[in-house]
């Protein structure tokens, strides 16, 4: 049976920067990263963002770690804490003096969609979108934060593509009602078909292409994408006892309740004291920050996980910088330099800023950090001007 000091379960973006982490406070011990993708760790934003625009896919690979040993394409099947061992498919066993849960979230499916749709996350999922020619038809369901990344780059690159979502609006639980129905309108100035307020009760093969039936009758497509959110893989972690709330349950050392197995990124749900609550964050600075500082813990150092991380966005030729709590349902306050082009939206609950979104100004995060962190009262009236942009 193969053994290593530190096992990590996960080959993305936190369990590579765990390993850096690792090898910042220990560098000798064994690493070894299991990772489900028949891949070497890669940066996943570029997929539906700078690969749709000139980058090429070689720059995604993220860098060997020291000594680190990769076993890819393989499956982690079950956890044995009482015997420090993991057990892979196949039969395989492999022993660890200390274990990181890196193993990020599975993409929302629709329900009985042909295998052929798209259901967009991985490296293999942009090379399968991208082998379709330009030119050709993609219907993208779902206008959230994947689904309104992907139309735009496709259209951007050439494709003709139908954007259908069941909310009135692109982003419709992120930005504000006037903001995305200017997106709306944007979307379709840049090609892009849109349709809101549209439920897909089904899609099926016809023919070469697909059909996607909706209550207002079919889309036709010659490819189906959809950007339906993730759920966290904790399917693991709730097998071998540990506490799971749509998340790996872990305190501010990034450890679970056994002090041996450690989480980190978009499957692991955290205290975030600025925020003065337990959060799980999907997005890449998380994945980097919180896997670096895992990897750190499982090292040994004194770690506190105490990062509000951002996450960012870009649709066309605008973008946006985000921290917090970006959710449309709290009172929003919009603060526009220029309307929908450049300008500051602030998100409030119980007289305090819970989240920012800077929009086509850049350099803004510190100054976001430190107003969520603020105790407040925090009024609307005051905020306008608060973070110039």
């Amino acid at each position: 049976m193969a053994g290593f000091d530190y096992v990590i379960v996960g080959g993305g973006m936190a369990g590579h920067a765990a390993a850096q982490g690792i090898r910042l406070a220990d560098g000798g011990g064994s690493i070894a990263i299991l990772g489900e993708e028949p891949e070497r760790p890669y940066a996943r934003p570029p997929l539906s963002k700078a690969l749709w625009r000139g980058q090429e896919e070689g720059s995604i690979w993220l860098p060997e770690v020291d000594g680190a040993t990769l076993r890819a394409g393989v499956r982690v099947t079950a956890i044995d804490r009482a015997a420090h061992r993991v057990e892979l498919e196949g039969g395989e066993a492999i022993e660890y003096r200390k274990l990181l849960l890196a193993t990020g979230g599975a993409p929302r499916r629709l329900p009985g969609a042909p295998d052929e749709v798209i259901h967009f996350r991985t490296v293999a999922d942009f090379r399968r979108l991208r082998a379709l020619p330009a030119g050709r038809r993609v219907v993208v369901i779902g206008g959230g934060f994947i689904g309104s990344e992907v139309s735009s780059a496709l259209a951007d690159a050439g494709y003709r593509v139908t954007l259908a979502f069941p909310e009135e609006t692109i982003g419709a639980r992120t930005f504000p009602r006037d903001l995305g129905l200017h997106l709306n309108g944007y979307y379709a100035e840049h090609g892009v078909e849109v349709l809101p307020g549209v439920r897909i009760s089904g899609v099926e093969r016809r023919g070469e292409g697909f059909a996607v039936r909706t209550g207002a009758g079919e889309l036709r497509a010659d490819l189906v994408v959809a950007g339906l959110g993730i759920v966290p893989n904790d399917a693991l972690a709730r097998g071998a006892g540990l506490d799971v709330d749509d998340g790996i349950v872990v305190d501010a050392s990034l450890r679970t309740r056994d002090p041996d197995v450690f989480a980190a990124g978009d499957v692991a749900r955290f205290w975030n004291p600025a925020l003065g609550r337990l959060v799980r964050v999907e997005h890449e600075d998380n994945a980097n920050k919180m896997g670096e500082a895992a990897g750190r813990a499982m090292a040994g150092a004194d770690v506190v996980y105490g990062h509000l991380p951002f996450f960012y966005s870009d649709l066309f030729d605008l973008g946006y910088e985000a921290v917090g709590l970006v959710d449309a349902r709290l009172e929003v306050v919009a603060d526009w330099q220029e309307p929908f082009r450049r300008g500051v939206v602030y998100y409030l609950a119980d007289g305090r800023v819970r989240g920012v979104m800077t929009w086509g100004a850049f350099g803004k995060l510190d100054a976001a950090r430190a107003l969520v962190a603020e105790q407040g009262p925090h009024r609307a009236a005051d905020l306008r001007g608060r973070i110039p942009v």
